[in-house]
């Protein structure tokens, strides 16, 4: 064992954390004052994020998007679900699935009673995946006029129940400030899941012929959660909240989509890969991702040139129908966010590495 545990700074994604950072107006993230500094890299894996999805432009500095997501207290990636499903329609929905994600499971299954929960909770699977089963919950507890007797009916934990209720307030209070509409899709659950393919188009997977999935990103294999109401019929496409290692890496919470909608929201980070200018041997490659290419002989930055000069760079082309931007943009775009970390650092450092 560690004579003491990581800090968790230094093993979290820093997301939120260097978003808020941001909107407090502070931008020298490398000689900011932190109890325990976090690597490099993990800073860096944090900027390519809310680049990713708006939070922040060219310069590293935080965009009007980002600067509404900072006022909602919850990760960058249920923000941008949030504030994307106005345009959609389908605010009313994405505030319920927002609200159940940032609680505890909300089910539970009791040793002596574990089929009979199964039973229930199988009536709120939905086929689009669990993002709409936790919307369906939601909506079952608000029809009972959220009745306690029907949690526990349902095997509902009752009290988690309480808490996404209380976050979905305050989640309307936020929208109300900004004057956002309400708005209901009613059963085109499409605008629903476009809504959360534009928070997390990140979290893509492609079913993998051999076995479970292919994260588009990084190619990681994952497989989905036995929990999950798609785990019988896993769609070719799919988003995951977040991923739980146990035994395996599993998708946990998961939600089917088309492959082009990921082009519609994130057109920046994917594009349709031609089929017929494809080799075989493109075809069998993977994804590797960028940041774990940066290390010494890969990139420096020299503050003197006030530009990020990206000395050696090797990515294959993912080709399942979306693929990933092209070298010559990857590299551009990662060079400008290595100059984004370092733009306000002292003068008199000529070089960085990142590693």
């Amino acid at each position: 064992m560690l004579p003491s545990p990581i800090p968790d700074i230094q093993r979290q994604n820093l997301s939120s954390t260097i978003l808020n950072l941001k909107a407090m107006g502070i931008n020298d993230l490398l000689n900011f004052d932190f109890m325990d500094p976090p690597p490099a890299q993990t800073l860096l894996t944090a900027l390519e994020q809310l680049y990713a999805i708006g939070a922040l432009d060219d310069e590293g500095l935080l965009t009007r998007l980002g600067r509404k997501m900072a006022d909602f207290p919850m990760e960058p990636p249920l923000a941008k679900m949030l504030i994307a499903s106005v345009d959609l329609g389908c605010s009313d929905e994405i505030l319920s699935i927002a609200a159940m994600l940032s609680v505890q499971n909300v089910f539970y299954r009791p040793k002596e009673k574990q089929a009979q929960a199964d039973s229930k909770k199988a009536k709120f699977h939905q086929p689009e995946g669990d993002h709409l089963t936790l919307l369906t919950v939601y909506n079952g507890w608000k029809a009972s006029k959220f009745s306690n007797p029907w949690c526990y009916e349902n095997f509902i934990q009752a009290r988690s129940m309480r808490r996404a209720q209380d976050v979905r307030k305050q989640l309307v209070g936020i929208m109300d400030r900004y004057k956002h509409d309400i708005l209901s899709a009613g059963k085109d659950y499409n605008l629903v899941r476009r809504a959360i393919c534009s928070g997390f188009f990140r979290n893509a997977a492609k079913k993998d012929p051999q076995e479970g999935y292919k994260t588009l990103v990084e190619g990681t294999p994952v497989y989905v959660h036995p929990s999950s109401a798609l785990f019988n019929r896993p769609p070719e496409w799919m988003i995951y909240h977040e991923l739980l290692l146990t035994t395996r890496e599993y998708a946990h919470t998961i939600t089917a989509v088309e492959p082009k909608w990921l082009v519609e929201v994130a057109p920046q980070f994917f594009k349709i890969a031609d089929a017929n200018k494809i080799s075989k041997r493109k075809k069998q490659e993977k994804i590797e991702p960028l940041y774990n290419k940066v290390c010494l002989p890969m990139y420096a930055v020299r503050k003197s040139s006030a530009r990020a000069d990206v000395l050696s760079f090797s990515m294959r082309n993912q080709t399942n129908g979306v693929c990933q931007k092209s070298r010559g943009a990857r590299v551009r775009y990662v060079a400008t966010l290595l100059f984004a970390l370092i733009r306000h650092s002292p003068p008199l450092v000529q070089s960085q590495t990142f590693g």
